[in-house]
């Protein structure tokens, strides 16, 4: 589908030589939101607010290096013959989430076993907030021009333009053409797992659950968002990373969830009341 739209300016501030970008501030307000967010229940569940936001301090830049990382060494053959610093220029894009993720994730495991806090009760309370952060995220890749789909067909552009605002419309219009708007639909699906993850509060999950419950959620979605993308890592031949990353998550948070209520390891609930096992045989 051909199209004739001018794209949003990506740079919010240009202060003399320095650009701040759209990009950089609508995931800096996804990381303060969800921090509050976190902040707030750690503070509803009797835990000291201050293990949160140590954690996030430790956990963001350890998280932006292990997203570049995962990103270059599955496109490791763009940076041979290159200068060894293109490795390290995030600037000019290419990180990826689920390298984020796997570098938050350790960075929690190290900090709770050193401060002797469970990892499954602070990555219980973190999990909204993470599924939070991920759909605001995706408007920064919006402003972007960038995680978006294949082109559209006639029929589906006139769909969209019933639903979606001129604002999206024309920002997914690149170089003439339109394209499925994919970090739209994470972001969308994004907030459905938030929403889910909140209502599930309310009903005495096992420890740890919330959190895996997370991971199984966001990787349906990232699943099938992933197979419309023009932008993935592949890790070979026609099998995108993304894909098979996430159904590593789902096959083991579930096997994950079984074998910690098997094992009686997720002996309380969300809220840290102690679960009373039935011992008769």
């Amino acid at each position: 589908m051909s199209c004739e739209a001018p794209a949003l300016d990506p740079v919010f501030l240009q202060l003399g030589p320095f650009s701040i970008y759209w990009y950089g501030v609508i995931i800096a307000s996804g990381v303060f939101l969800a921090l509050w967010l976190a902040t707030r229940e750690a503070d509803r569940l009797g835990v000291k607010k201050d293990y949160i936001v140590d954690l996030v301090v430790f956990a963001i830049p350890i998280a932006i290096l292990s997203a570049r990382a995962y990103y270059v060494i599955f496109e490791w053959d763009r940076y041979v013959g290159e200068p060894w610093w293109k490795v390290f220029a995030i600037w000019e894009g290419g990180i990826a989430i689920h390298g984020a993720l796997i570098g938050a994730v350790l960075t929690a495991i190290v900090y709770t076993r050193v401060k002797k806090l469970s990892f499954w009760q602070i990555a219980d309370i973190v999990a909204p907030s993470l599924i939070l952060g991920q759909a605001i995220g995706r408007w920064g890749n919006f402003m972007n021009q960038e995680a978006h789909g294949g082109p559209i067909s006639e029929a589906t552009y006139q769909n969209f333009h019933q639903y979606l605002p001129d604002f999206i419309m024309n920002q997914m219009c690149i170089d003439g053409t339109m394209y499925h708007p994919t970090f739209l639909y994470e972001s969308v699906w994004n907030i459905m797992v938030f929403i889910l993850l909140l209502i599930l509060r309310k009903f005495p999950l096992r420890r740890g659950e919330m959190f895996l419950t997370y991971a199984i959620s966001y990787s349906i979605g990232r699943f099938f968002i992933e197979g419309m993308r023009t932008d993935s890592l592949y890790i070979v031949g026609d099998l995108r990373t993304a894909q098979f990353i996430s159904i590593l998550l789902i096959v083991g948070a579930i096997i994950m969830m079984i074998y910690r209520r098997k094992k009686g390891l997720s002996d309380r609930t969300y809220q840290g009341k102690k679960i009373i096992q039935d011992k008769k045989k």
